[in-house]
């Protein structure tokens, strides 16, 4: 019995992720009266919590899996087929016209609150961005730190002035500007995000250093009740979690303050590299 109880918890996290999506679903649904929101947010929590399943299987490439279930779904579906911006400048276009839809649901539910539950989890699993950086080289990152995460402030806020600019200067077909707005960032983005990955030798960079959504992901992965902890009674000091770790985090520390602590995305590295399991 207790065997079984043991093999129950591990499936604890892909329930969670699960219940959580599937809440939001329904009550978006209900809310707003659009079965859409029943069908996206489910589709994304069973992908999410699939890749768990997966992972807990130990299939090697589950984290993979989840990448591209949900970041083709945003990209393709959402994105191309649906005419919806998903980047930064479509959740300031919302906000401004005062549409709670799409982005800005999107970025309430993914990069707003739901950090608080799974920290950066949405950039390890969901991330349309990521999933090509991830297929890059150099998924080990070898070198220092840059201090130059100043970027991604000039970018947030260039993509805020960029949408106001749009709606001050009363740009006509703003529905249309926006989804070319949408392609073009997409194809900047990939552009600039491989560059950086081959500069600094690390597929991560645009992540660390440019990425304009971190400025909402950051400050609420803080709190977030899902977090990597480590057993120091088993832990040997190997440090062999914080070399294979993409976002340079220090796991052996499980206070709040660790070094890098609100950028885990949960790819679970550390855990896999472990000698003794004490993560």
């Amino acid at each position: 019995m207790n065997r079984g109880y043991k093999n129950l918890k591990k499936y604890y996290l892909p329930m969670l992720i699960l219940f959580v999506f599937e809440t939001v679903a329904v009550i978006l649904c209900l809310a707003l009266n659009n079965l859409f929101y029943l069908f996206n947010f489910s589709y994304i929590g069973i992908s999410i919590s699939f890749g768990i399943f997966l992972f807990i299987k130990e299939y090697k490439y589950a984290r993979r899996v989840v990448q591209l279930l949900v970041g083709l779904y945003i990209l393709i579906y959402l994105g191309i087929i649906k005419n919806e911006n998903m980047q930064i400048e479509g959740f300031w276009y919302y906000l401004f016209t005062g549409v709670f839809e799409a982005a800005t649901i999107h970025y309430v539910v993914a990069k707003i609150f739901g950090p608080i539950i799974f920290g950066r989890g949405w950039c390890g699993y969901a991330c349309w961005t990521a999933m090509v950086l991830d297929f890059l080289p150099f998924k080990i990152h070898r070198h220092e730190r840059k201090n130059i995460e100043w970027i991604r402030y000039i970018v947030f806020m260039l993509s805020l002035c960029f949408v106001a600019t749009l709606f001050i200067a009363k740009v006509k077909h703003l529905e249309r500007v926006m989804f070319i707005s949408f392609i073009i960032g997409n194809i900047v983005y990939y552009v600039v995000g491989i560059a950086f990955a081959y500069i600094f030798e690390d597929n991560r960079a645009f992540c660390k250093y440019i990425c304009p959504i971190t400025v909402f992901l950051k400050p609420m992965s803080y709190f977030s009740l899902v977090r990597i902890k480590c057993d120091t009674d088993k832990c040997i000091s190997c440090n062999k979690c914080k070399k294979v770790c993409p976002m340079d985090v220090d796991m052996t520390d499980n206070s709040r303050k660790r070094k890098n602590g609100t950028e885990c995305i949960l790819c679970m590295e550390c855990v896999k590299s472990c000698p003794k399991d004490a993560l």
